[in-house]
């Protein structure tokens, strides 16, 4: 069986448990920001295990379920948790589940996740959208066979697309309206992605800063080329769960990162109860 056969396999499977659900929009939750998905009602859950050829994640604070029903009234699908390459996972099984979530009929997406702030005016639990990234991981998702039939629209799928708007500015400004809405103001930044598991060294944060970027992670990049190699709009939203390298007085922990997670996971949910909607209005107002 072909990847792209696997990839629909796995989409035939959830769509014949959500029935009559066909959520537009998709949410990718990161690390410590799982809980969000409470706020989902009407809920179907799939545990990861489930579906077929579907990874599934081995870190703490990754649920690891979809999670679909409806958000603010807007259908959605979400995933509690994701898999990284640092767990031992190839990049086509990375980025899996943003080719079965294309396949499920999803058209925009949202991704969070927890991030190093490098830019001194972060602060701990802040929460930060992404203009744009930095790859820096060593490796591409696409590399191989270029599979055009992945494509959601026309003009997506083609060996060579444009990245100069990876993250979408329509999207950006919804986000930032719901959360004036919510009465709190979210930052924006440059996301580095690395392949970890180790934290960064401080001379590494040094260089980062000096290339641009404000904030750094695990994850997050591989999904956003894939999403738009398929034709997906992005957004990007970072959790600061603590200070990169070299900038905090402590050493770094994942249960930092988790704790801090947890604690902003409910103002996450807000906007997210806002953006939901928004994103499936736009998305319908399309021609």
């Amino acid at each position: 069986m072909t990847y792209f056969d696997q990839v629909n396999e796995a989409a035939a499977y959830l769509r014949g448990k959500l029935g009559g659900l066909a959520p537009r929009v998709g949410m990718v939750l990161g690390s410590g920001l799982g809980d969000v998905a409470e706020v989902v009602t009407e809920t179907i859950v799939v545990p990861y295990a489930e579906i077929p050829h579907f990874p599934h994640s081995t870190v703490e604070g990754h649920s690891g379920r979809l999670v679909a029903g409806r958000l603010g009234g807007a259908a959605v699908a979400v995933m509690q948790g994701r898999v990284h390459f640092y767990e031992g996972y190839a990049p086509r099984q990375v980025t899996f589940p943003m080719r079965v979530l294309g396949a499920l009929g999803i058209e925009a997406v949202v991704l969070t996740n927890a991030a190093g702030g490098i830019d001194d005016s972060y602060r701990i639990g802040q929460l930060v959208v992404i203009t744009d990234h930095i790859n820096m991981m060593g490796w591409n998702p696409l590399v191989g066979p270029n599979e055009q039939r992945f494509a959601r629209k026309a003009g997506a799928g083609l060996r060579f697309f444009d990245m100069s708007e990876a993250y979408a500015k329509w999207m950006r400004r919804l986000a930032h309206d719901a959360a004036s809405t919510e009465g709190f103001e979210l930052g924006e930044g440059v996301y580095l992605a690395v392949s970890g598991p180790s934290f960064e060294t401080p001379a590494e944060i040094r260089a980062f800063r000096g290339m641009g970027a404000t904030l750094v992670g695990m994850s997050t990049v591989p999904e956003t080329i894939v999403a738009r190699h398929m034709g997906i709009q992005v957004l990007g939203i970072s959790c600061v769960t603590n200070l990169a390298a070299g900038l905090s007085p402590t050493p770094l922990s994942h249960a930092e990162v988790f704790e801090t997670g947890r604690q902003v996971r409910w103002r996450l949910a807000r906007l997210l109860e806002q953006l939901g909607p928004g994103i499936s209005t736009l998305l319908e107002a399309e021609p």
